[in-house]
């Protein structure tokens, strides 16, 4: 369950930003690794480490998951974002073939190839037939099935949904506000959200009816029917109308904070979708980061569950012609922090 916004600010600034969650534990996804300009890659396919390769042209950070170094949510040092959203019962990836092992990757590596080889929407959109996505059922992520569709943004404002079905079929779609959630297909969601123009911040106007005068009780009114439950497509309709209404922002750091702001009505808490009789003590399905990046001024921010302090990397500081591959183990502090006021 995660859901992913877009914000544009005045001074050109552009924000994408999203919650990660996941159903199986505690993926340790509070830790950002960085990876080096010129780095080599080897894809994964389900016969091992013998997929397609490729040198990096760009270094990016990403966030990371069961101690391994890469995740959900990644951005290059060009401003690249990509994210990659749980697809599940629609990810229909190419089955693997010997033949094509070359040009095969996991989805991961596929979101790695994304972040290390391009800078810009429109370059990725032109090389995705480099690539064919194949299902590999990776240990290391707990050996669960990791269907997936994936969020690519930058700079200028463009950003796409890209999402494999029918057995290898790329379909990709502009995203509609930067907005995504998770299943079914992305034109299912634009779609379904002709059930809900009539919503409006504007309070509902009063009504008379056989001399009874019925008026609203208060501010929202013209928001009832907006859904709040976290099924994807009520997070999708949730996530599209509150970037719609979101206040003017001067700057790309505003647009930051309002993108948090945005996304806590969007925080799933502990317990809120498990089964009657089997409530987790760990964070099972529960928000576990949530995160911003400031595409122009290439900096990643997040915070955790275990701590709302707000932590930023910033990629323009980072020589990424030095580094090879390190993990930033800082960012993983599990305390939250308090600051007391004194009289």
């Amino acid at each position: 369950m995660c859901t992913g916004i877009s914000l544009t600010a005045a001074d050109g600034g552009v924000v994408t930003a999203r919650t990660v969650e996941w159903a199986l534990s505690d993926a340790h996804h509070d830790r950002v690794a960085l990876f080096g300009r010129g780095r080599r890659f080897t894809a994964q396919t389900p016969s091992g480490l013998d997929g397609k390769q490729w040198t990096g042209r760009f270094g990016f950070a990403s966030l990371t998951a069961y101690g391994q170094p890469y995740g959900p949510d990644g951005m290059n040092e060009q401003g690249l974002y990509v994210g990659v959203y749980y697809f599940p019962g629609f990810f229909s990836p190419a089955p693997f073939d010997p033949a094509e092992r070359e040009r095969s990757a996991s989805v991961g590596d596929f979101m790695q190839w994304m972040l290390s080889s391009f800078a810009t929407v429109a370059e990725v959109r032109e090389h995705l037939h480099e690539v064919r996505v194949v299902e590999v059922i990776d240990p290391r992520f707990g050996g669960a099935p990791l269907p997936f569709h994936w969020k690519v943004a930058d700079p200028s404002g463009a950003a796409i949904v890209i999402e494999i079905i029918d057995g290898g079929r790329v379909v990709v779609h502009d995203a509609f506000l930067g907005v995504i959630s998770n299943s079914p297909t992305y034109d299912w969601h634009l779609t379904n959200l002709r059930n809900y123009i009539g919503l409006s911040p504007a309070p509902s106007a009063p009504l008379t009816i056989d001399g009874l005068r019925l008026a609203p009780f208060g501010g929202g009114s013209g928001l009832i029917g907006l859904p709040g439950d976290y099924s994807p497509p009520s997070r999708f309709v949730r996530a599209a109308a509150l970037t719609a209404l979101a206040r003017p922002l001067a700057t790309a750091t505003e647009a930051v904070f309002e993108a948090f702001r945005i996304l806590d009505s969007f925080n799933i808490t502990v317990g809120a979708t498990a089964p009657p009789g089997h409530r987790p003590q760990d964070i099972v399905s529960a928000t576990q980061v949530t995160t911003a990046c400031d595409l122009g001024g290439r900096t990643l921010y997040f915070h955790s569950m275990h701590n709302r302090q707000v932590r930023a990397v910033r990629l323009a500081d980072i020589d990424f012609s030095a580094v090879t591959e390190r993990v930033l183990e800082a960012g993983a502090q599990r305390s939250q922090s308090v600051v007391e006021l004194r009289a």
